[in-house]
Parts: structure tokens; sequence; C-alpha cells
């Protein structure tokens, strides 16, 4: 399993939401780029970004950080937030992104979806948010009437490779990821999960590794040091290995 930390991006600043309530943001650092390097020498390969602006607005707003943050940093990087066109994807793509992230899109344009699958395959991942089991969007505003589990089906039949699962309950709150959802999850689909939101310390990571999903992101836990990232890496590594 990869560890993959996170930086929430809003007006400029890396910020934590609290259950993706944009009234309820913590700002976590100065810069996000220096961030991003601590994160690299540290020992991390890959970097969850998210544009908060651009998944309310639709927009890529912070286009220019994000391209700064790839520039310097030495990591994959993986983006999402307000991705809703083929000259969206492209542009980060063209940035040097490792995969871009389709949520809103992924669920509100299926056509879309299908051509961005179509045309870049891999490079293209679905964010699965939800709150109550059922699937969110618009920066987590707008609550679906769509199991999550029948969107994840769905994703795999179009062809989708890897999903970002949120559980929105526990984005922010250092309370656990949500790990019998998760469970759901691996026995209905054979996509790679990377599992978001909730993850405290060792133990979640180590869970998460027994899981045998893909990937855990840390976001809130690496800034309250309630988690060392360098003992997360070698934690994920070794339960990997068992």
């Amino acid at each position: 399993m990869i560890v993959i930390p996170a930086i929430d991006l809003l007006d400029g600043k890396p910020v934590r939401l609290y259950q993706g309530d944009y009234a309820q943001e913590e700002q976590v650092g100065e810069d996000a780029i220096k961030i991003a390097k601590q994160f690299h020498d540290l020992g991390a390969q890959y970097l969850h970004v998210v544009d908060l602006n651009g998944a309310k607005s639709g927009e890529r707003i912070h286009y220019d950080l994000i391209s700064r943050i790839i520039d310097e940093a030495d990591m994959k990087v993986e983006v999402g937030g307000g991705i809703r066109s083929m000259k969206d994807i492209k542009a980060y793509l063209d940035l040097g992104v490792d995969r871009v992230i389709l949520g809103t899109a992924a669920l509100k344009d299926r056509a879309f979806l299908k051509e961005a699958v179509n045309t870049y395959a891999e490079k293209i991942a679905v964010g699965i948010d939800c709150k109550d089991g059922m699937v969110c969007a618009s920066g987590w505003l707008d609550q679906s009437e769509v199991n999550y589990i029948d969107f994840a089906i769905d994703m795999e039949n179009l062809g989708i490779k890897t999903i970002i699962f949120t559980d929105i309950s526990k984005d922010g709150t250092l309370a656990g990821p949500n790990l019998d959802m998760l469970e759901q999850l691996k026995k209905h689909v054979s996509l790679d999960i990377i599992a978001s939101g909730g993850v405290k310390d060792l133990s979640d990571i180590r869970n998460l590794a027994k899981l045998h999903v893909y990937g855990a992101i840390a976001g809130k836990s690496l800034y309250a040091k309630t988690l060392d990232l360098k003992e997360a890496l070698l934690a994920a590594k070794e339960e990997g290995s068992c």
C-alpha cells in the first residue's frame, strides 16, 4: 500500500476542512510548495492535491500554484477539484500531473467521463465522496441519490482503474477511516482503491494495509502530528509484504 500525503488549497493557502465544511477551514501552513518539499524529503513518492475553490466553481483556480508544486516537489502528483472538461484534463496532464481525479463531472456528465477514459485511460481516476452512503458533488455541497457501491461498480464497468473513496463524515476528524465501507467496496469491485478521510495514526495505516487497499491519503494527521509520515510509509510497506 502507498501512503499519499495531501495538500488542499483554498484561496492560495494550504488548509484542512472538517467534514468537508468550507466554513470550518484550518490553515495548516504558509507555503504549499514548502510543505510538498517536506513530504518529498520524508520519503513520499506521491502527493494528493485538491483545488477546493475549483471544486465549487468548476474552474482551475490554483493551476499556477499546482504547476509550481509539480516543478519543485519532484513527486508524482494526482489532482482533483474543478476538472470539468477535456481541456482541463489536458492542461493538467501537460503540466506533468500523473493522475487527474474527476468527481462532480464523473457523477453528472457521463459522456465527458467516457471520453476522458477512452482518451487517457489510467490517467483518469474517479473520486467517490459520500455522505450517508450517497455520492456527493460540487465540493461536497450537493448530495445525490446514487449509492457509493453502485457508483463504483458503474465506474469499473466504464473502464476506470482507480478510485479515491472518502466518507465525508470522517474527513478531517482524525476518527479513523470507515473500514466497513471500504471492505464493502473491496467485495464488489476490483478497482485500485485509495482510502481518504479519518486517518489518525499508525494503527489506521496498518488497518488499511490489512484491507489490501491500493493507497491511503493522510492529511490532517500529518499536520496535527498524530501521524509521522516516515513511520507511515514504513508501516505500509511492511504490512503489505506480510
